[in-house]
């Protein structure tokens, strides 16, 4: 312990000389620690050595002299790069300083032959510590150079003549270098090792990142090969990472998604630029239940090429790193928010119609009434006979009924929206109630040149139901019928009891309705082949408010049409709703609760009927 706090100043020392440049890398530190503290340390231990040497010998010659006067030479090299930080440059200088005293001390003691001459080999093996290649280039040519020149020496004959024990030389020349080289050795062996730790330790971060990344990191070779997965791929995919690796993974994306997921991998690994795309992928669950043990999930892939990738062979392998994460919970939300804006747009759209149609509606009875009534005020001026003016009065009032009749339904159509419509069961018998809705359309249908054809069993039995409602259902859709029923055309209406529910429908031989527009149908002021310049008048409400009024009751309503062949139209209510809605808790639309909304929609419709009846 007390050499080593003895060691600790001087390891200190050392750390403070190594450059600025180099402490931002570990391994560069330890390769310049490497470089300065042997050279540093060994020069001054021989240096304070001197004295004792000169006891021991006596006065040196000029060999002695010129090896102890070089070894300044490392301390100075040394120096130079605490200074300047060229490791390079510096191993270059220490290779010069080593290969010229060699040959100075070999060319003062016999050349080739010398005991120094074996030092040469040690200057490349001094330079392999450098990690360089171009400066144990630089250092072998040295050593060859010095060797050629003391064999050009020798055969010249002009080498001075030495005379001493060769073979006690020789030994003490392998034995010196024979310690230099070890201590090289143990230098290459140091670095080595802080190489694999620093290494290990990089690696290290990197797995204890790869395993604790929700994120899933894939490494992907040739055709997009799996090289490597990380951890997180087991929860993500519902599968061992061994299963992955290969084509595994490329097993489990969707059929459809797979030419863009292998275009994305082609694409980072060729162009080198960073590509993303989204694709499904199978996810299995050992605790779901065999039904359900698969499910697609959503995820997203940005890859990008790997850099210095190189093969057995040298040349570089397109290999592509890749980071996926679930966004199958972003994709949900996406979807719904897109379907929500195809429903905004839906709803904007029908609302145009509705203005459209509203306008082209209103403007043609209100033409009627604000014209007839102009003249029937003129009637001084004019002199209008009493015939033509009971005539314009009829009009007035039709007209009048019929703008009547649309306020209604946008009312009824209104409160049935925001929960307002109350309906009020009470017992009638049926047949009745569809006899006169016929009698009421009887005219129209003849004038139309249409046939209404009635099948009523004589065992319909009597229904508890909102008898206006009920009879507000017939008419509407009777009236559909006969307006979209051609010239000779027929209109049937049936009815017939069915277990505990009474079965009514309506059909025709009419224009019938396209497979597109069948499940709008009931939408408010939705109208098939609906267009401003359109043949049949209507606001689109109709169908609205029969589906409203049934469901109120707790039936069903159904259309089934072809176009060209007609449509049938089946209204199933039940015998009693009052008890069944009891029964099943029905949900109406809305709260259906009086409020002032409909107070204010009663009085609304009140006031516009005393209207039309004083004005007809």
């Amino acid at each position: 312990m007390a050499i080593v706090g003895l060691l600790e100043p001087v390891r200190d020392y050392i750390d403070h000389l190594v450059h600025p440049s180099a402490q931002r890398d570990v391994l560069m530190t330890a390769r310049h620690r490497s470089f300065i503290a042997p050279r540093l340390l060994g020069s001054l231990a021989a240096i304070a050595a001197f004295p004792v040497y000169l006891v021991t010998r006596g006065i040196p010659g000029p060999l002695e002299v010129m090896v102890f006067a070089w070894l300044f030479a490392p301390i100075l090299i040394a120096y130079y790069l605490s200074r300047t930080g060229r490791y390079e440059g510096a191993h270059v200088l220490s290779s010069l300083a080593l290969t010229g005293l060699v040959t100075a001390v070999a060319a003062m003691t016999g050349g080739i032959a010398s005991f120094a001459a074996i030092w040469l080999v040690v200057v490349p093996l001094e330079a392999a510590l450098s990690a360089s290649r171009r400066v144990v280039a630089t250092a072998s040519s040295f050593a060859l150079a010095s060797a050629g020149l003391l064999l050009a020496l020798y055969w010249t004959g002009t080498l001075p003549a030495f005379e001493a024990d060769t073979g006690a030389l020789a030994a003490l020349g392998v034995i010196s270098a024979a310690l230099y080289a070890t201590g090289l050795a143990l230098g290459a062996e140091s670095l080595t090792r802080t190489s694999s730790w620093l290494l290990y330790a990089e690696e290290d971060r990197y797995r204890l990142l790869a395993r604790n990344m929700t994120d899933v990191i894939t490494r992907h070779g040739r055709n997009g090969a799996v090289l490597f997965a990380s951890p997180a791929a087991e929860p993500l995919f519902g599968a061992k990472v061994n299963e992955l690796s290969g084509h595994g993974l490329f097993d489990r994306v969707h059929v459809a998604d797979r030419p863009a997921y292998l275009t994305a991998l082609a694409d980072a690994a060729t162009s080198g630029e960073v590509r993303s795309v989204e694709f499904r992928v199978r996810r299995t669950r050992d605790n779901d239940p065999p039904e359900h043990c698969a499910s697609f999930v959503w995820i997203e892939m940005r890859c990008r090429p790997l850099e210095h990738v190189k093969g057995q062979d040298g040349a570089g392998e397109h290999e592509v790193v890749a980071v996926m994460r679930d966004v199958t919970e972003r994709k949900t939300e996406q979807q719904l928010l897109e379907q929500a804006q195809a429903e905004s747009e839906r709803a904007s759209l029908a609302k145009t119609r509705f203005l459209a149609n509203m306008s082209h509606e209103l403007r043609t009875p209100l033409n009627a009434i604000i014209g007839f009534s102009e003249m029937l005020s003129n009637d001084g001026s004019m002199s209008i006979e009493a015939k033509r003016r009971q005539e314009y009065a009829q009009l007035i009032n039709e007209s009048g009924h019929h703008l009547l009749s649309m306020v209604n339904d946008i009312l009824d159509m209104s409160k049935m929206e925001t929960g307002d419509f109350e309906i009020v069961p009470e017992p009638f018998a049926p047949g009745i109630v569809i006899g006169k809705c016929c009698e009421l359309l009887a005219l129209k249908a003849r004038e139309a040149n249409i046939e209404l054809s009635l099948r009523l069993n004589n065992d319909l039995p009597e229904i508890v139901a909102d008898k206006r409602a009920f009879k507000q259902i017939l008419l509407n859709l009777l009236s559909n019928a006969v307006k979209f029923t051609k010239d000779g055309g027929c209109v049937t209406i049936d009815a017939r009891a069915e277990g505990a529910m009474l079965v009514v429908s309506v059909e025709d031989n009419g224009v019938g309705i396209g497979t597109s527009d069948l499940p709008r149908l009931g939408n408010p002021f939705f109208q098939a082949r609906s267009a401003y310049d359109r043949r049949h008048d209507g606001t689109g409400l109709g169908l609205s408010i029969v589906k409203g009024l049934v469901e109120l009751h707790g039936g069903e309503f159904k259309v089934a049409s072809e176009l060209g062949s007609g449509t049938r139209a089946i209204v199933r209510l039940p015998i009693d709703c009052e008890a069944t809605r009891s029964a099943k808790k029905t949900p109406r639309i809305g709260h259906f609760s009086a409020s002032k909304d409909e107070t204010d929609h009663k009085a609304s419709r009140e006031t516009m009927n005393s209207q039309v009846k004083r004005s007809a």
